[in-house]
């Protein structure tokens, strides 16, 4: 069950927080009624941030049709300024 913890109220309580995210809860904490930073389990952390392939190879897959694409550079150098 995902929980919402006040500041003062993470910082008292830092081992159950920790606890229900390790559960696979994610644990939100706010400051001033502020959402600020989310805690989630090291395993959740790893899944959230695990590289899922090199740019490259998505860009050489058969299945990318170019033509569904417009890779055109702007002919646009800019504005024209007086130092």
């Amino acid at each position: 069950m995902e929980r919402e913890w006040q500041l003062q109220e993470a910082k008292g309580n830092f081992s159950q927080l920790i606890k229900r995210a390790a559960n696979g809860d994610a644990q939100t904490v706010t400051v001033h009624g502020k959402p600020t930073a989310v805690v989630v389990s090291a395993e959740e952390y790893a899944r959230l941030t695990r590289r899922k392939g090199k740019l490259s190879s998505a860009l050489l897959r058969p299945e990318l049709d170019v033509g569904d694409h417009d890779f055109t550079r702007s002919r646009d150098t800019g504005r024209n300024i007086k130092l």
